[in-house]
């Protein structure tokens, strides 16, 4: 998988970075089938501060792209609700793929009321 971690008005330390990587691989072990993600943490500068801390994530699996952000006061919490969000997704994605496997209704006409059975 490739996977690309950038900031804005942020330096990604490697600290954050193997934060990161290792919260991803709890989400890689419920659906292998990741092709790339694109992980972008960010500092706002907004008047609630709350939310100031916040990590986006872009995560291309087969057949979808599936896009997830989060926001927090501290950017350790704000990735690991991200990753949360992502990890519910990823299982709704893998469950619908699976889901439409059925096996087909044998057809069995009824009889007709009335009708004399053989």
């Amino acid at each position: 998988m490739n996977l690309k971690i950038s900031g804005h008005h942020l330096e990604v330390t490697p600290a954050l970075r193997e934060y990161v990587i290792t919260k991803l691989e709890r989400v890689i072990r419920h659906f292998d089938q990741v092709i790339d993600g694109t992980v972008l943490l960010a500092v706002d500068n907004q008047k609630e501060k709350e939310k100031r801390q916040k990590a986006e994530i872009t995560l291309h699996v087969k057949g979808k792209e599936i896009f997830v952000e989060s926001a927090d006061t501290d950017l350790y919490a704000a990735i690991d609700l991200l990753i949360d969000k992502l990890d519910r997704q990823v299982i709704r994605h893998k469950d619908r793929l699976q889901g439409h496997q059925h096996e087909a209704i044998k057809y069995q006409p009824e009889p007709i009321i009335g009708e004399a059975l053989p």
